[in-house]
């Protein structure tokens, strides 16, 4: 009789024992399969947690840009051209791009031709130039770095090593004068290279058109 009770004790500590044990291994398991992030249990480079983790840091670099294109108008303010400010375009690419009317339309143009980011970037460093807060400048300047000049960004525009160097060097300071090589340059590009072709566009000489019309109708 003795001996029953002391095999009946030895089995209830023996069970008592397992039980803590089991529990803590359950909440284990638990844990893993709620904070998958925190254990990778493979050796595959498409954990769960790496993806996951990409994922969200993708999210949060197109919701960054989203929020800056949102600050980029489709247009500037402006009212509608005359017949002789449009013809005016014609003589020099400064006189199209000295009023806003100018600018949209050849903006427009840029858009057909996915080159868009070379106006932007201009209209960018104009901005830059009105600017007289330190703070400011610095953030600006940064930017403008992100979305035109680091080759990261979709928006890249195309300039040469030497005034990617001139850059680098001015964003150690930052200034209004940060990227003014770098926007002669642009400015360049585009009288040479956008210029010629925008006079021969549909977009120019169908608002020339237009305009001619309403004035012999006036």
């Amino acid at each position: 009789m003795g001996s029953e009770r002391m095999e009946m004790r030895k089995r209830q500590m023996s069970t008592t024992q397992e039980t803590p044990g089991a529990a803590q291994a359950q909440h284990s398991t638990g844990n893993r399969g709620s904070n998958a992030c925190c254990f990778c249990w493979c050796c595959c480079c498409s954990c769960s947690c790496l993806t996951v983790r990409n994922q969200e840091e993708e999210r949060t670099r197109r919701t960054s840009h989203e929020l800056q294109a949102e600050g980029i108008p489709n247009c500037e303010e402006s009212p509608a051209p005359t017949l002789e400010e449009v013809n005016a375009w014609a003589q020099s690419f400064d006189k199209l791009m000295f009023t806003p009317a100018g600018r949209n339309a050849f903006r427009e143009f840029l858009r057909t031709e996915f080159s868009e980011e070379n106006m932007l970037f201009w209209m960018a460093c104009e901005e830059l130039k009105q600017e007289s807060n330190k703070s400011v400048i610095e953030e600006k300047a940064r930017l403008i770095y992100e979305d035109y000049i680091s080759i990261l960004s979709p928006k890249e525009v195309s300039l040469d090593s030497r005034v990617r160097e001139v850059i680098n060097r001015n964003m150690l300071e930052p200034s209004q004068h940060t990227f003014d090589d770098a926007q002669l340059q642009i400015y360049t590009l585009m009288h040479r290279d956008s210029y010629p072709r925008f006079m021969n566009s549909a977009i120019y000489k169908d608002l020339l058109r237009s305009l001619s019309e309403k004035s012999i109708e006036a």
